[in-house]
């Protein structure tokens, strides 16, 4: 790619920005689409007046000039307030931000003030220094460098010093996320999930039910602590039928609100012939058929229990000793993990045999695979774009137009990125669904499965695939020998660097104004209102999707870390995606977003471990760099840097990750030992008793016309 193809992809999506943040700054002032702009707020508004009185909105000038007062606003917002509106993963988002901007503010005056001129004036592809618009990016990157240069040993001291800078950076935000999770513990109400633990492989004895087997257990083993147990039961029909109960329940509502004459409808084909009927009494008497149905499969499924129950105690220590000790003499019975939060945990799964989950996780792998393998369609198609010649090999009746100086840069700066992007949006609701039918028990645990599947998804399929499926590919069988890696990817990576610009822009710049103005929600609210015939309140407040967002901020910190010293030219780019990351994502959580969940900060490791892998993935670069670049000695002694690093991250994993996993007993002990005379705490306990019930298992209510229909579709069985 050439620096003017280059600066067209730049300036598009220059101008997309300008125009999404004008559109945001005049739409988000418009009092109808503060469901869009503002859900988060106008929740908290409705639940502090639930009561209130239609008002007549007047115009006034201001909304509708664009202006720039929410980029204070969420400038503005502190962290302790960021952590009470919502809690401790958002805290640790915006953190991965602060820490993408500390490295690379400092990378980018390192790289651009230092290594690019280097880079700019080595003379291995080209000694003119005329047409800059026309010199090709390769010109700006270390591969321009001659071989044996003594420049090149800048390189080398760039790159141990910046992987001490990152892994002293890495450092502080582990110890600083740490001690943020410590004392948030501290702080934080008595949560049912904190004194109850989930044990599955109940073994079965005849003639005792499942609960009878747990209350004994832990009555004997556990006496001064148990508290109490509910048995999980086999649901999915009951889930089934409720299913079935709502739909109907809300075409009923449909056809209540639409005039007479529409509920009636003849019995033949498309409603055309036959005698006419009443789709409201029709309704009904299905719904009545349904709730009599339910209520049948709910008195059934008491004896429908599965080996699994959720185990409460008096303490958080009691819970803790619970987990972390083997229950009983076979390992494969009793197992113990930490229980959810009730609202967090995912129900449809917890009825699966250990067969069907089983085979449920291979069928994941397969489908992770599968997808993995069709996604280099997209990828093949976008380097072929990228490649004019290639291009014109496959399709020779294109090569008049590709001639064209704007069809040509605007064909390999911008649509390769584009058509990458447009598939990626696919991938986090199929790693969220493959996530959900390997048996995980709570929705977090789904999510966070979810991210490390999104993250390598994103770094095999754009980082590696297009590294590889240039001039490397032919050359991928030498990744059996481990030896030849570091020499692969020294001579595929560089080659890449303008692709991973225009990706950059495209994907990075314009995907966080894109996020910003909400387009897609913004019409299908446009729509609702034009065809509602009546106006509904009810809305869903969004929770961000940690799952796709912070992989694709880690897959930006890894092409950051690994093009550093390659092609410094990009260290800017990645620079200004932070800088609007920061503003415009704090910005959502502020008005738009709300937590469903809490982690309490588990997502961190991953982007430390994402992190240290980006710094492998440098080195070994750097390694075949300097081989190739006719610099053995720079090669030989870059060889202790990953070994150096990996120690590091041994030393982290074991300082930090333990307080991930479990609070210490020095925190659990302290907490009790403050709540125990708390009045509170017998009411907690009462409530905890029954906290975690399935919801399939609670009373539905279908508000009818008659007393009927007004009664409960279920009552609640223990």
């Amino acid at each position: 790619m050439i620096l003017s193809a280059l600066l067209t992809s730049v300036g598009i999506n220059l101008g997309l920005c300008l125009l999404f943040f004008t559109l945001y700054s005049i739409l988000r002032k418009q009092p109808g689409n503060v469901s869009v702009y503002a859900p988060r707020l106008l929740q908290e508004h409705r639940s502090q007046q639930p009561q209130h009185s239609p008002r007549t909105v007047q115009f006034y000038l201001d909304r509708i000039l664009p202006s720039a007062g929410w980029i204070r606003t969420a400038w503005n917002l502190s962290e302790d307030d960021l952590l009470a509106l919502s809690g401790l993963d958002a805290v640790v988002f915006m953190r991965i931000f602060v820490f993408s901007l500390k490295v690379f503010t400092i990378a980018t005056i390192t790289g651009i003030l230092i290594l690019l001129p280097i880079n700019y004036l080595g003379t291995q592809l080209s000694d003119d220094f005329y047409d800059l618009p026309n010199k090709s990016l390769d010109s700006f990157s270390i591969s321009n460098v001659d071989n044996g240069s003594n420049w090149l040993w800048v390189h080398f001291s760039a790159a141990y010093i910046f992987t001490a800078v990152v892994c002293w950076l890495l450092y502080y935000e582990y110890d600083y996320i740490s001690s943020r999770r410590i004392s948030c513990f501290y702080s934080s109400k008595p949560l049912p999930h904190q004194f109850t633990i989930l044990v599955r492989g109940i073994p079965a004895t005849s003639g005792r039910s499942f609960s009878e087997v747990v209350e004994s257990f832990f009555t004997e083993f556990h006496p001064s602590t148990y508290l109490s147990h509910t048995v999980v039961t086999r649901t999915n029909k009951i889930r089934g039928i409720i299913t079935d109960v709502q739909k109907l329940c809300r075409r009923l509502a449909h056809l209540k609100s639409n005039n007479h004459s529409q509920h009636f409808r003849r019995e033949g084909f498309l409603g055309l012939f036959g005698r006419k009927v009443n789709l409201l009494r029709d309704y009904e008497k299905k719904l009545e058929d349904l709730e009599n149905n339910l209520r049948k499969e709910q008195f059934s499924s008491a004896g429908e229990q599965v080996p699994a129950a959720f185990v409460s105690f008096k303490s958080r220590f009691g819970a803790a000793i619970a987990l972390h000790i083997q229950q009983g003499i076979n390992p494969t019975q009793w197992v113990t993990e930490q229980a959810p939060d009730p609202l967090d945990v995912h129900w449809p799964f917890f009825s699966a045999s250990f067969i069907r989950r089983w085979i449920s996780k291979l069928v994941v792998i397969v489908a992770c695979a599968a997808l993995t393998i069709l996604f280099l369609i997209p990828v093949v198609l976008a380097q072929g774009l990228a490649n004019l010649d290639q291009l014109e090999t496959w399709f020779p009746f294109l090569k008049r137009i590709l001639s064209l100086t704007v069809v040509s840069q605007l064909i390999t700066g911008y649509l390769p990125s584009l058509i990458l992007k447009l598939f990626l949006y696919f991938v986090p609701p199929m790693m969220i669904m493959l996530s959900s039918m390997q048996g995980y028990i709570s929705l977090r645990q789904i999510e966070k499965s979810a991210c490390i599947k999104v993250l390598s998804f994103t770094v095999w399929n754009i980082f590696f695939a297009n590294v590889l499926s240039g001039s490397a590919l032919y050359r991928v069988n030498v990744f059996l020998e481990p030896k030849n890696i570091p020499r692969v990817l020294a001579e595929a990576v560089p080659s890449q660097a303008s692709f991973f610009i225009s990706y950059v822009v495209t994907s990075g710049w314009t995907g966080l104004a894109y996020e910003l103005v909400q387009l897609v929600h913004l019409f299908c609210c446009f729509v609702s209102r034009l065809f509602a015939r009546e106006k509904s309140d009810e809305f869903e407040v969004p929770s961000i999707p940690y799952h796709s967002e912070i992989p694709t901020i880690l897959f930006f910190v890894l092409v950051g870390v690994t093009y550093f010293f390659l092609a410094p030219l990009i260290l800017p780019f990645l620079l200004v995606y932070f800088c609007l990351g920061f503003i415009i994502l704090r910005n959502q959580l502020l008005n738009v977003y709300a937590p469903k969940y809490e982690t309490n900060g588990k997502f961190w490791p991953i982007v430390h471990n994402s992190t240290i892998f980006s710094l492998i993935l440098m080195h070994v670069i750097a390694i075949g760099v300097f081989g190739l670049k006719k610099l053995p000695l720079a090669s030989s002694l870059t060889i202790p840097l990953p070994i150096l690093t990996l120690v590091f991250n041994e030393y982290c994993r074991k300082r930090f990750l333990p307080i991930f996993q479990a609070y210490p007993t020095e925190c659990l002990v302290k907490k009790d030992n403050e709540e125990q005379n708390e009045q509170s705490m017998s009411e907690f306990f009462n409530k905890l008793v029954n906290v975690y019930q399935d919801p399939a298992l609670m009373p539905v209510q279908y508000t009818g016309s008659s007393d009927s229909q007004n009664s409960p579709l279920l009552h609640s069985q223990v």
